[in-house]
């Protein structure tokens, strides 16, 4: 069980004290929310607007004794807010949550203040990144976005335009129409994209052999997993995670 803090009025007193005393004053809010708001809107400003308040948090906060865990804990809280605000600008909420879990994934085996700045750097410019495509793609209506919303959340199951048709409470014959007509694809294509952009990644950065894979996104057959890929990206499964590899250590 963690150690409960003795008084805890008392002691956020005494740090705000020290903390007028010493000149260590947190950012007003505004000023904190810019590198949020920079992010949201697509703006490239943000990456670098965020180290600074990375910087400047570093200074004046103490989560922990050991620097590096210090600001360890500072990107996680950063990661955190990045999401929040990805999603309240459109950016799909799984997504935004894989890119957060991804980025504090790979922050662990970070070892130095400058590994972990360079990938907080990183991830606010890959959030970035995602908020300019959403910006030029097209505008999508409600029921499009509650469709793709609820492909992401289940690609491990079979999903069916009927299935789609009762979570957004329109007929089946309508929604795929307005779906193709808004993104260009048909829902049976849209999904097949979701389920290989996923298994792409899966092969790059987990361990699951190409069967596992196959069978967690909900493939007819590994045959047709591994068909469907190759078709994508002009190389099987199990060349793409070789691949993949070799130009890790390349």
């Amino acid at each position: 069980m963690a150690k409960r803090i003795k008084h805890p009025e008392a002691q956020v007193a005494m740090m705000n004290f020290i903390g007028r005393e010493n000149n260590f004053i947190h950012f007003q809010y505004e000023k904190e929310m810019l590198q949020y708001k920079l992010m949201q809107a697509g703006d490239d400003k943000a990456a670098e607007e965020s180290h600074i308040m990375m910087l400047q948090g570093f200074k004046n906060s103490k989560l922990a004794d050991d620097p590096v865990t210090n600001m360890k804990y500072l990107f996680i809280c950063n990661a955190t807010l990045m999401t929040r605000f990805a999603i309240e600008g459109g950016l799909d909420s799984e997504t935004a949550y894989n890119t957060s879990d991804l980025y504090i994934y790979n922050m662990n085996n970070c070892s130095s203040l400058e590994e972990v700045l360079d990938l907080h750097y990183e991830m606010v410019e890959y959030f970035t990144k995602c908020m300019q495509n959403l910006k030029k793609d097209n505008i999508i209506s409600k029921h499009v976005s509650l469709c793709m919303d609820y492909i992401d959340q289940h690609l491990n199951e079979k999903i069916s335009l009927e299935q789609l048709a009762d979570y957004t409470e329109l007929n089946p014959s309508y929604l795929s129409a307005l779906f193709k007509k808004e993104t260009g694809q048909s829902v049976s294509s849209y999904i097949l994209k979701r389920r290989l952009e996923v298994a792409e990644n899966m092969l790059k950065n987990t361990d699951y052999s190409c069967s596992e894979i196959s069978s967690f996104l909900a493939f007819n057959s590994q045959s047709h997993f591994t068909e469907a890929f190759r078709r994508k990206n002009g190389i099987t499964p199990k060349q793409f995670r070789n691949r993949e590899y070799m130009n890790h250590f390349s």
